[in-house]
């Protein structure tokens, strides 16, 4: 029951299931939250971005109107899965041929053992 009690002490109210590990969120949550809480982080970001982009230190930013952005190809997506169903096809028919010629030569080579096996017997040479 201790360490519970510990536990939901560590815990901060807006976050019950994040539990802090010796004192420290991790950096990435914290910085998503401050940025949820608080609106003049945000401003303050979007200040230093522009200043970044003016010394050249940051890309421009690209603009997202949709009279100048071109609407992406769209692929069909049977026709992909068609390209992947055939060569898988493709790859288990070689395989399935392959593995047929195997079977019928260990099955050859399986009926000239028992034929000397066989031999051996009526011989009485073959070890009990």
């Amino acid at each position: 029951m201790d360490s519970k009690q510990n536990r939901r002490g560590l815990q901060s109210p807006c976050e019950p299931g994040c539990i802090v590990k010796k004192g420290n969120r991790p950096r990435v949550r914290l910085c998503k939250i401050a940025l949820d809480q608080n609106p003049r982080i945000k401003v303050a970001l979007r200040e230093l971005e522009e200043a970044l982009r003016s010394k050249g230190v940051l890309p421009l930013e690209v603009s997202k109107s949709t009279a100048d952005v071109d609407e992406p190809r769209r692929r069909e997506a049977g026709t992909r899965r068609a390209i992947l169903d055939a060569e898988r096809l493709r790859r288990l028919e070689q395989e399935n041929a392959s593995l047929k010629a195997e079977n019928s030569e260990l099955k050859s080579l399986l009926g000239k053992h028992a034929i000397l096996r066989e031999a051996l017997a009526m011989s009485g040479r073959l070890p009990r």
